[in-house]
């Protein structure tokens, strides 16, 4: 499933059991590991579990597997690694803590950290 589909399948499977403030971040420049991430608040550690729950089984419908699932003891933050899109569900203080959109937009890419070691060289 190519990544605007997978995007597409999170979203709809978060907002139909009322995910808030979806949020998609394009780290595709900034790491090996992911090229999406989705971040999306819930209302409770119920609704986390439930919101992270809702995409793997959308996922699974479309034949895709989730490569992991971590944080479902706790649950006011669950993870789901689809491979090239991870989504990160969680209660809205927990997301404010640790504020994954300001942290990934504020690092520089791979090139950038390139071109300034070598111009400072």
């Amino acid at each position: 499933m190519d990544s605007d589909a997978l995007k597409i399948l999170v979203i709809d499977a978060l907002e139909d059991i009322k995910a808030q403030d979806i949020a998609v971040l394009d780290v595709s420049r900034l790491t090996s590991v992911t090229d999406l991430m989705v971040v999306a608040s819930a209302t409770s550690s119920r609704h986390v579990a439930a919101l992270a729950e809702n995409v793997v089984q959308a996922a699974k419908e479309q034949g895709m597997a989730p490569l992991g699932v971590e944080g479902k003891g706790g649950a006011d933050w669950v993870l789901v690694d689809l491979g090239n899109l991870v989504v990160h569900v969680m209660l809205p203080e927990t997301r404010q803590l640790y504020d994954l959109e300001r942290l990934w937009a504020d690092l520089p890419s791979d090139l950038e950290s390139r071109l300034e070691e070598v111009q400072g060289s």
